[in-house]
């Protein structure tokens, strides 16, 4: 089996799920999904409007290139400012979701929407 035959298909399923996750991650900074309301002029505030914003962006292929790289300037900037201070290896600073997300964002802001994207390219 080829797997270049269905990387187009697979790569939308990332970004829809990495851009609903996101969301997600924005909506609890709200107070839902057993998060916390946080206060709207802070840095968590911030987060949370970045986040709900860029995540349904990405998930929906539409504005991907900017969405995708605020979001993963988003992610380093919370890596560097809330992580790395704690500790040198993000296994150990509890960082890896932050770059994971990062990086995973760096890809589809190079990338673009793909295939079932508003994008489409």
């Amino acid at each position: 089996m080829s797997f270049d035959r269905i990387a187009g298909y697979v790569y939308p399923v990332f970004r829809i799920v990495f851009g609903v996750l996101f969301l997600m991650h924005g909506l609890q900074k709200f107070g839902l999904f057993g998060g916390r309301m946080v206060p709207m002029f802070s840095r968590l505030g911030a987060a949370a409007v970045i986040e709900t914003a860029c995540g349904p962006l990405i998930a929906a292929g539409a504005f991907t290139h900017v969405a995708a790289f605020v979001a993963s300037g988003e992610m380093a900037f919370a890596y560097f400012t809330q992580h790395a201070p704690r500790g040198p290896w993000p296994i150990q600073n509890m960082g890896e979701p932050a770059v994971l997300y990062c990086f995973a964002f760096l890809y589809v802001a190079a990338r673009g929407a793909g295939r079932f994207g508003f994008d489409r390219t």
